[in-house]
């Protein structure tokens, strides 16, 4: 009779402990959001920790309900969590980027402005910018630290 119970008693710990580090991560995403300095960085913090604290208490739940359906619908949510989340948080963060949102002034390297500036070089597609005010693609030039 003792059996069953601990084997009951551990598959809730193990549950609890998926939940409260779920938590924890989201936790760290919240403290993300209010303690860095600029919307790119604060985007990361928020999608990474975020997206996993959810799955983690996600498949705590799945470990106490132990049915297949649950497990199933967990299995599916995490699935598109992982697949949404980063796309979404990527969007986010390019529309902010491309929109002028300043960047942070720890910032020492800006990759997408690099990018940017090498398919023109390429292209030159805006050798003489200014000269065409309708071919404006919405890219913003940030100061460089």
């Amino acid at each position: 009779m003792q059996g069953p119970l601990i084997v009951d008693m551990i598959v809730d710990l193990i549950a609890v402990a998926f939940g409260i580090a779920g938590t924890c991560l989201i936790l760290v995403a919240g403290l993300g959001l209010l303690r860095m300095p600029d919307l790119l960085t604060r985007m990361h913090a928020s999608s990474k920790a975020g997206t996993l604290g959810t799955a983690l208490i996600l498949v705590g739940v799945a470990i106490n309900f132990a049915e297949l359906a649950i497990v199933m619908r967990v299995v599916l949510i995490i699935a598109f969590l992982f697949l949404t989340a980063p796309l979404a948080a990527h969007m986010i963060a390019r529309a902010g980027y491309r929109s002028g949102m300043p960047l942070s002034a720890e910032t020492v390297i800006d990759e997408y402005r690099q990018d940017e500036s090498a398919v023109d070089a390429m292209t030159g597609a805006r050798s003489d910018a200014g000269s065409d005010a309708g071919s404006d693609t919405g890219s913003v030039d940030h100061p460089t630290p």
